[in-house]
């Protein structure tokens, strides 16, 4: 019932996650509703994004240059590595402005289902730069899943032999939720986790 080209830029929105037809159709129309200079600017900043950015060299995460700005900060502490599943976990926790360590990016987490191994995380990678760099920390964090669960006490295991702490990011149950919507492994890791009162 459309014209081709909407018909085509609707399609193309279906390629991002979690659009549906009913929202492909309101950003193509809001498309058309831009003017040609918004259009050109949005155009040209898909173009660039995907041409310009590439993966450290060292952490693993996204860059324009062959080595990512957290790499090259000198003032950062030297002795803390934090290892995430995908390059937005970086971006979030640095929002935070807490954390003051090192990245390393696995690209994903150890899960037969999806047919990811050890292998394709490139632990190799992450041991070598740990021996190189002389951090005394890595702290692992990973979402809480099965994945994540398995990910993290492989890497625990193969870091055993090193003379590195490792350690995970506490979770539990958040600020203000009702108890009786805490999934169980939550719950469980909330009571593991707890703390003495002072």
């Amino acid at each position: 019932m459309y014209p081709k080209s909407i018909k085509n830029l609707i399609e193309s929105f279906k390629y991002f996650p979690g659009i549906g037809e009913k929202t492909a159709e309101r950003l193509a129309f809001s498309v058309l509703n831009m003017d040609k200079d918004e259009v050109e600017s949005l155009s040209e900043s898909i173009k660039s994004a995907k041409l310009n950015i590439k993966r450290c060299k060292m952490c693993n995460n996204l860059s324009e240059n062959e080595i990512c700005d957290i790499c090259n900060d000198k003032t950062r502490n030297t002795d803390l590595l934090c290892l995430v599943e995908d390059p937005k976990t970086v971006f979030s926790i640095e929002k935070l402005g807490t954390y003051n360590g090192y990245y390393h990016v696995l690209n994903g987490l150890i899960s037969s289902f999806n047919g990811i191994n050890p292998e394709e995380l490139r632990l190799d990678k992450l041991i070598e730069r740990i021996e190189k760099n002389k951090f005394k920390e890595v702290i692992i964090a990973v979402k809480q899943c099965i994945e994540g669960e398995m990910t993290a006490l492989y890497i625990k295991n193969i870091l055993s032999d090193m003379n590195i702490k490792v350690s995970r990011i506490a979770s539990g149950i958040p600020m203000g939720a009702d108890m009786e919507y805490i999934d169980s492994l939550t719950l469980e890791k909330a009571f593991d986790n707890r703390k003495t009162i002072s």
